[in-house]
Parts: C-alpha cells; structure tokens; sequence
C-alpha cells in the first residue's frame, strides 16, 4: 500500500468516519407501541432475555445506503447518500466563504451533526459552531386542529427516536469532537427556535418529520440562512410524513424558487440565492 500524501489525509478521514457513523448489521426491531405487532414482539423479546437471547434481523445493505434501514448500533440513520450530500453542502460553504454556522434541527444520536463537526476539522475551519436543535424527547404529539397535515402520524409513539442529550454528547465525545463549538438547543423547537441564540447560517439541515417541527424550523432558521447556503431537508420525500408540505407552503408564502435537488428517495436540498 502506497504512503498516503497529506492532502489526502483529510478525505480519507470522513471516509472512514461515514462508514463508522452507519456501521452495523443488525437491527432490533423497535414497534409502534400498542400495534398488534408489539403485543406479539414483546413477549417474544423478554422470553429470550431470560435466556441471554435477543431478537434481531439482518440490515440490507442496499437499503442502509439510501438510509432506508439501519443499524441498532448506528450514531446515524440517514445513509451514506445523504451523508455525502452534507459534506458537499458544508464543503462548498468552507471554500465559497459563505459565512455561518451550521445547525440541524432533530439530531437523534448526533451522527449528521457529528459528522458535519468532524468536516470543519477536517479543513481546519475554528470559526464556526455546529448547533444542534432538538427535544431529545422524541417526536411531539401530532397537534392535527392546528396542523391537519400531522394526523395520525405515528412518530411520536417511537420510542427509538428519544435520545437524550447527555447520551448524544458522549458519542460526540467518543470521536473526540465535543468542545466548545458543538452548542446543544434542548426543547421543543416552537419553543426554542425562535429565541435561539444563532446570529447566521450557512448550513441548516432538518428532521423533524412532522409539519408543524418543519415549518417551525423554517419560520425560525431560513430568515438567518445567508445567500449561497444551503438547506437540507431529510423527510421530503417520506409521504408518510407531513414535512414535504410544510416545506412546500413555506416556500410559496417566501417566494422562493430556487431548485430543489434530490438526494435519494427521500433527502432534498437547495442552495439559497436571494
């Protein structure tokens, strides 16, 4: 094997981050709590517990690359697709000089939010902050009188999707990446967002699957993005899910009319001009 040059250093480390941040192949299935298919899985899972045993099922690696499954053990369930598109996204922000921090709003384990820190190292970049937004409660009730398009959305029953902070800080810290310019926004984001102390962005990905945690994200976040930045929004695609029409209204009440880029079967972006 030939000596890598240091120019190369760099790529090869978020590489090799991308491919640690989705590792695994297994999955522990995580039901809806009260679906029929809980009330079998359950006793299923703790009679083997009894016996040192657990109930997994192989992950398709195919799918882990569009973020379409995941690992149990994964700091990320977005894929390599999309993990790629944030480090062309932060990237070009880094060498167009497009001012701003970086924040995603609905973090899970940290992995997107790790992985955006370890790019800003990677390019020696010390001015910016990585923020990260969420409840690290999990998915908010479906409010439908206010917000019809979240009816009967069933993320909120994931338990899954409720991280707290503290575990989310100590897997930045496993990459030994947590430090002052990793800032933790911790509630729900009508109630934070609007208060948040960010001056300016560059770079703002959401996940927050429901409508009113997208639009909330938008009303809060889009007015501080600066030209040149970018948005990414991880559920657009996902029709289960009421974000794709909160990012439509949002930006035809603004006008915006930039292009829409598609990630993956789920994953868009656009580049802000005006």
């Amino acid at each position: 094997m030939g000596e890598v040059s240091p120019p190369d250093l760099p790529e090869r480390y978020l590489a090799l981050l991308k491919s640690h941040l989705i590792r695994g192949s297994y999955r522990v299935p995580d039901p809806f709590a009260g679906s029929l298919k809980a009330k079998v899985y359950r006793p299923v899972q703790q009679a083997l517990a009894r016996l040192g045993l657990q109930l997994v099922r192989p992950v398709d690696p195919v799918a882990q690359e569009q973020g379409l499954d995941y690992s149990s053990d994964a700091d990320t369930m977005i894929g390599r697709r999309r993990l790629d598109n944030l480090q062309f996204c932060v990237t070009d922000v880094i060498r167009s000089g497009v001012p701003g921090d970086l924040l995603e709003a609905g973090v899970w384990r940290g992995g997107a939010a790790i992985f955006m820190r370890a790019i800003l190292h990677a390019h020696g970049e010390t001015d910016r902050v990585v923020w990260l937004a969420d409840s690290f409660q999990g998915v908010p009730r479906p409010d439908s009188e206010r917000y019809p398009a979240d009816k009967d959305d069933p993320c909120w029953r994931m338990g899954a999707l409720a991280v707290d902070a503290e575990a989310v800080r100590a897997n930045f810290a496993r990459y030994d990446l947590l430090d002052g310019r990793v800032r933790f926004i911790e509630g729900w984001f009508r109630d934070t967002l609007p208060s948040a102390p960010v001056d300016r962005l560059a770079v703002m990905r959401l996940d927050g699957d429901l409508y009113e945690s997208t639009m909330d994200a938008l009303r809060a976040l889009y007015p501080k993005l600066s030209v040149g930045g970018y948005v990414i929004v991880d559920d657009y695609g996902n029709e289960v899910l009421g974000c794709r029409r909160a990012v439509d209204d949002y930006r035809a009440e603004h006008g915006i009319a930039a292009a829409i880029h598609t990630v993956d079967w789920t994953g868009v972006y656009w580049q802000r001009e005006a």
